[in-house]
Formats: C-alpha cells, sequence, structure tokens
C-alpha cells in the first residue's frame, strides 16, 4: 500500500469515479464524434445552469479563455488591463498577447486578493478592464470591485481558474457564484482544479449575448458560419471526451467542495494555538465561500524555505504560488518599476500544504505533526 502523501491525489479520485467516466468516455468513442457535439453542448448547458450563467462558452483551456474574454471586449491595442502580480502567469500572458497593457495591482496581505483600494491606485484614463483572480479557492471582494467597475465605467474580467463555483453573497443578500458575477467569467479545467478534466480545458461564462457570440465565434477560427469569417480567431475548443468526462464530475462538484472544505477545517483546528506564533492559517474574505483549491498557509520569520525543506525530508510534499511576482519577471517587467510591497513579501512567505478530494485526516496528522516538530510544539 502507497502511504506517501500528494499535493494532490487525481489516481484515487478517477478510481472513485472509474465506472461513471469509463462509461461516459466509452459512449464518447462509440459515438465517432470527438470534436464539439452533444457532449461539448450538454456540458456548456449543465454548467451554465450550474454556476447561474445565461452563457457558458467551453475552450482549450483556462489561459485561452482570458485571452479570448479580452478580446470580447474589443479594447484598442495598448489599453491597460489592471491584474495581481501575485498570481499565475496566464492572467499577464493574457493581456500581452491581446496587445494590451498590464497594469499591477497590490493585494491584501490576509486573501491575497486585489481589492478596491489596490486597484483605485493604479487606474487611469487609460484603463480599460480589470482581471479580478479569485486566488486559491475564494472570491475578492466582489461588492466593491463591481462597484467601482460600474462608476468608472471599466469592464471586469474574473479569473475563476481556481475558485469556479465559489459562493459570494452582496451586501444585499444576494448570491452568485464565482465566475458568474462580472462582465465574463474564466475558468479552466487543468486535472488538479476544483473541476477539472484529464487533460486541458476551459471555459468562459457570461450574460451578456454580444459577448457570447463573439467568443464562440473567435474561439473557432472566428467564424460566424462555416467557411465565413467575422474575426480573426484562434483554434480553442474542449474536445468531446473531456466534456464528458467534466459532466461526470459536475455531478460530484458538491461532494468535492464538502471534501476540500472539511480537510480544510482540520488544518485550521490544528494549525492553530501554539503555531499561530509562527503561521498564519487562511483567512477567508467577507462574503466568500472559500473551495480550497489550494490550503496555503503564511510562514513568519523568514523560515519559509526552512520549513519546507524539513518537511520534504520528512515526506510531506508543499508547494510555493508563487515564489516570483510576475512584474519582477523580466517578460514582464516594468521600466519605471513597481511598488508591490505585500505582493513582494507574499512571495517569500506562503506554503500550500496537501489538499486534494481524497485527502484523509490520517494523512493530515501526519502532516501537521511534521510542521509542529519543526516549531517544537
Amino acid at each position: 500500500m502507497d502511504n506517501s502523501i500528494q499535493m494532490c491525489d487525481l489516481v484515487s479520485q478517477y478510481e472513485g469515479l472509474k465506472e461513471e467516466i469509463d462509461a461516459a468516455v466509452s459512449q464518447v468513442m462509440s459515438s465517432g464524434r470527438y470534436i464539439k457535439g452533444l457532449e461539448v453542448e450538454s456540458f456548456e448547458n449543465e454548467l451554465a445552469e450550474w454556476i447561474g450563467s445565461k452563457n457558458c462558452i467551453s475552450c482549450g483551456n483556462g489561459t485561452d479563455a482570458l485571452y479570448l474574454a479580452l478580446l470580447a471586449l474589443d479594447l484598442k491595442p495598448g489599453t491597460e488591463v489592471i491584474t495581481p502580480s501575485f498570481t499565475f502567469v496566464a492572467s499577464v500572458e493574457a493581456i500581452v498577447r491581446a496587445g494590451l497593457k498590464p497594469v499591477y495591482a497590490d493585494v491584501d496581505k490576509d486573501t491575497f486578493c486585489v481589492t478596491r483600494e489596490t486597484v483605485e491606485k493604479v487606474i487611469t484614463p487609460n484603463t480599460g478592464a480589470i482581471i479580478v483572480v479569485h486566488l486559491f479557492g475564494q472570491c475578492c471582494d466582489m461588492d466593491s470591485l463591481m462597484d467601482l467597475g460600474k462608476s468608472r465605467g471599466i469592464r471586469i474580467i474574473e479569473d475563476a481558474c481556481q475558485s469556479i463555483g465559489s459562493g459570494y453573497t452582496f451586501q444585499d443578500g444576494s448570491q452568485k457564484r464565482g465566475g458568474a458575477i462580472a462582465d465574463i467569467g474564466c475558468t479552466s479545467f487543468f486535472p488538479s482544479k476544483n473541476l477539472g478534466c484529464m487533460g486541458d480545458g476551459g471555459a468562459l461564462f457570461t450574460n451578456n449575448d454580444h459577448y457570447a457570440a463573439k467568443i464562440r465565434s473567435l474561439a473557432n477560427h472566428g467564424m460566424a458560419q462555416r467557411y465565413h469569417y467575422q474575426y480573426i480567431g484562434i483554434n480553442s475548443r474542449l474536445d468531446a471526451i473531456q466534456a464528458a468526462i467534466l459532466r461526470v464530475k459536475l455531478r460530484h462538484i458538491g461532494e468535492f467542495f464538502y471534501s476540500r472544505s472539511s480537510a480544510a477545517v482540520y488544518y485550521d483546528s490544528h494549525l492553530s494555538g501554539d503555531l499561530e506564533k509562527y503561521i498564519s492559517i487562511p483567512s477567508i474574505q467577507k462574503g466568500s465561500v472559500h473551495t480550497y483549491n489550494q490550503y496555503t498557509i503564511k510562514v513568519s520569520g523568514g523560515k519559509r524555505d526552512l520549513l519546507r525543506n524539513y518537511l520534504a525530508d520528512k515526506g510531506v510534499p508543499t508547494m510555493v504560488y508563487y515564489p516570483n511576482p510576475i512584474h519582477l519577471q523580466p517578460p514582464y517587467m516594468e521600466k519605471e518599476g513597481v511598488c508591490l510591497p505585500v505582493t513582494e513579501s507574499l512571495c517569500n512567505e506562503v506554503l500550500s500544504l496537501p489538499m486534494h478530494t481524497e485527502l484523509s485526516e490520517s494523512i493530515q496528522e501526519r502532516v501537521v505533526n511534521a510542521i509542529k516538530c519543526f516549531y517544537r510544539v
């Protein structure tokens, strides 16, 4: 029996759903329809209904989703798009790829997300859009950010690649799921995501029919109808086998959320108390429901890497999301320099612990005990 600790146990998740997934894949293989078709259409409809969006358009991956969203907004070349630097590179990569200019906003030290205050500091007359990144599994403060976008006439894209479906409650009591709040939402179906396929995949959500039609065309070579091209598009499609797998997993997403939430509760309760002098457990944004795509702690005293190396020696894997901020990476560095003190500090403090749907308390106990041994608590 394999007693190793894994950051993400996709094999065990598959084994639990094997009968359903194998049947779904077999049905696609027998159909001979591997691109688009009924499976993709059905998945888009089911996901749109679950997330609460009028339109869902699937595509090849989460990076393409962000790129397609920006193209749909029809911004002039060089228009500024605000986004965090404390994020996966795809958020910024899509901006540059679309011929636009990334402008970096700092993040909150506890939630790791941009705020109205950090975004407002970098808005200029040339700001055309904001990409808010719902990092690690929870929503940004969308109440204030949506209000800011509306008051300034700035469109908002949600990068919900790590937080698809995370709940958000507005001050007026209304509720929405992450990815279905702003002008356009984007997600990824990378295998380790909360809703992951067995390859690459992504999707966009919008209640704006014009955006939806344009995105669907752009993702299909810019075709309005077969061999009639309305835009210069790309080829970005979710294949039918991945759609079939995702349809199975979508039926179990409530179970996935419950498993991750339960694991987070265990970590929270066992990493508090005496350990709070050394580490900080994840903070939850007011109004948001965290879905824990990652369980990320902060390690104080400059000991993050020492702790990480110690845990590795004890057989406990960890990850650092993210060790280097995007604004200090050569392809994306600004000549005049950017001051993001919280972002740069977090890159030296954050440490993500094992988190997945198959995580047992016995495994978590080993993780927690190793951390306690390091601090001699």
